[in-house]
This record gives C-alpha cells, sequence and structure tokens, in this order.
C-alpha cells in the first residue's frame, strides 16, 4: 500500500488551514473526494453554487462523539449509524436536533438533516481531527475523479490535489452508496460503489440486514421514486 509523506499531509494541512480545497484519495474502490473548512470552498471548487449542501466529514472518534449528541436517533440507531459508516464507508442522511447541535452541525443541516461521509484512506486520519466539508471530486455534470493526475486535469491550479494514493487502479472506482437512517430504520437513497460490489441495492440492503440488525423492527429498504 503506497503511503503519504509527513511532509505531504503537511501540505495538505497548510491548504485547508489557509482556505483552499483539496483533492484526496478514498481507498478503493472509492473515487476521490474533494474537501475544505468551509462549504462555499468545495461548492467553488466544484464550479456549483455556493449555498448547495455538501457532507460532514467525521472519522476522528472525539469529534464523532460531539456530533452524536446532536442526531435525532435513538442510542440503537446512533451506534448502527457509526458502524454503518466506519465498516462500511458508506455516505448516510442522519436525522438531527437543531436545538442539540453545536454550530458547525446547524450549519451543515438542511431540513433538519446532515449528510456524514464515513470513509478515510488511513494515512490521511490525521487531518480529521476536526470535521470538514466533503463532497465527490468531479466538476458538476461530471464524473468523480479516481486519480491525482484526473483530478489535476479537472480542477483549477488553487484546489490542493494529494499525489498519493493507496496503490490501487483507478479503474472499477465509484462514489459512494448513500443511505437514509431513522429510527425506523436504514433507507437506500443512492447507488454507488458499496451496493454495486454486492451486485445491486436489493442485494446490499440484504448483506447490511443479516451482518448489522440486532432489533427485527429495524427495516432495511429502497427509496421509492416518483
Amino acid at each position: 500500500m503506497t503511503t503519504v509523506t509527513d511532509v505531504a499531509l503537511e501540505q495538505v494541512a497548510a491548504a485547508l488551514a489557509t482556505g483552499s480545497a483539496v483533492v484526496l484519495p478514498n481507498p478503493y474502490p472509492l473515487t476521490s473526494v474533494v474537501a475544505a473548512l468551509r462549504a462555499e470552498t468545495v461548492n467553488a471548487a466544484k464550479g456549483r453554487p455556493a449555498d448547495q449542501p455538501v457532507a460532514l466529514w467525521l472519522s476522528d472518534p472525539a469529534v464523532w462523539a460531539e456530533f452524536a449528541t446532536s442526531l435525532a436517533l435513538d442510542a440503537g440507531m446512533a451506534d448502527l449509524a457509526r458502524t454503518l459508516l466506519v465498516e462500511e464507508r458508506l455516505t448516510a442522511l442522519l436525522p438531527i436536533n437543531p436545538t442539540a447541535a453545536p454550530d458547525w452541525v446547524r450549519d451543515a443541516a438542511r431540513d433538519d438533516c446532515v449528510l456524514v461521509f464515513g470513509s478515510c484512506w488511513s494515512p490521511l486520519d490525521a487531518l480529521l481531527t476536526r470535521p470538514l466539508r466533503v463532497s465527490s471530486a468531479n466538476r458538476t455534470g461530471h464524473s468523480p475523479v479516481a486519480s491525482a493526475d484526473e483530478a489535476s486535469a479537472t480542477f483549477p491550479p488553487d484546489v490542493h490535489i494529494l499525489a498519493d494514493g493507496d496503490g490501487r487502479p483507478a479503474e472499477g472506482r465509484s462514489a459512494t452508496t448513500t443511505v437514509r437512517i431513522t429510527n425506523s430504520g436504514v433507507t437506500h437513497t443512492r447507488c454507488g460503489a458499496q451496493d454495486r460490489a454486492h451486485g445491486g441495492p436489493s442485494a446490499y440492503l440484504h448483506h447490511l440486514r443479516e451482518v448489522y440488525r440486532s432489533d427485527p423492527a429495524t427495516s432495511f429498504s429502497a427509496a421509492r421514486h416518483a
């Protein structure tokens, strides 16, 4: 597995601290992401409206613990949400209680829900000691990039790109599967790498049900679209 040098991590941390967007790799089979301290910076890098919602990137356990106090989920479903984010590396839309949420959570909320991104390539753990805003690494209307070379050809020069990656090929990657989690259960809302690896949404939901369900009343279902 490719590693990241301390110098490269320091450069990424410095770019974030000065307000820049950064493109970072994910573990295979996920595509890269673009991250920043502020949502509008992520959206500017992607070439889309500044107020478009982006996800919170929460990896550090202490940051998650602070965030969890905001969740409008019972303890069992909050634990399931954390488990799916860590183990499945998916993206989850989670309900919050705005009156209990710190400013950085309320600022990311839309309709009392927050999108949370769970994956993190382990060499980048040191960058996630505070919440970042994150989205798929693509310009609007294009597929997410899967390598540093693709990122360099896609993003403007002011976006910092980490050249290192996990050493796996760019081919065969895609963005994360997204699920919505409430006290009633887990709903599949967007196809991605995780469900593709299991043969589609239905098979993936079966996998989640068999591996993670502790309460028989918890449902695992696909969203119905008009």
